[in-house]
């Protein structure tokens, strides 16, 4: 009787460490948070002008290091689209690809200095996700995503401040036309120091 019990809670343990991780479409299942140690934003212009790059970088990974973080230097009256590469440089893979396939689970917020940009106008959607910003890409459910946004610097001969990206992950259901910033699970969050000239 002791042995069958035995082979039964093995039985048991075993289930139970194979249905701990599991596929995305299985209801419950448990998804690998990605691991971010690079992030890549690229402003080209609309029209004409040198197109802008700006990495961000951790060294170490998941380690104790913070991420290294270039400046952005934007011309002043200027259109530009914005373009995010995130990627898993440790193995080797573009996490960017992975969030276009799930684009119903994520979406990026933004803040910024309030005088940076003449379009969008304000500081951006991070305090209040009705507040303007130009998402150029969308998910099947119409909701935007924001690997691709648009921005058009002021006419001004020198501004400097802040613009912050975050990502936040909002799987079953969580995202939504009227979701938040502080919804979900935040994937990566980057300040830069932004200047305008």
């Amino acid at each position: 009787m002791k042995i069958k019990n035995y082979l039964l809670l093995g039985l048991l343990i075993t289930g139970t460490l194979f249905s701990g991780c599991g596929d995305d479409d299985v209801p419950g299942a448990e998804e690998e948070e990605e691991i971010i140690d690079k992030m890549t934003l690229t402003f080209t212009p609309v029209t004409e002008g040198a197109t802008v790059t700006a990495v961000a970088f951790d060294p170490d990974g998941e380690g104790v290091q913070n991420f290294q973080v270039e400046e952005i230097d934007l011309a002043a009256g200027t259109a530009y689209t914005l373009s995010i590469l995130l990627e898993n440089t440790v193995e080797d893979e573009n996490i960017s690809d992975e969030i276009e396939e799930e684009d119903e689970e994520h979406m990026f917020f933004f803040s910024f200095t309030n005088e940076l940009f003449s379009d969008p106008t304000g500081n951006g959607n991070v305090d209040n996700r009705a507040d303007a910003l130009n998402y150029n890409d969308e998910d099947e459910n119409t909701n935007p995503v924001g690997l691709s946004t648009s921005w058009t610097t002021k006419e001004s001969t020198s501004t400097d401040g802040s613009f912050r990206v975050i990502l936040k992950h909002q799987p079953n259901g969580i995202k939504s036309a009227i979701s938040t910033s502080v919804d979900g699970e935040t994937d990566i969050d980057i300040n830069w120091t932004l200047n305008v000239n």
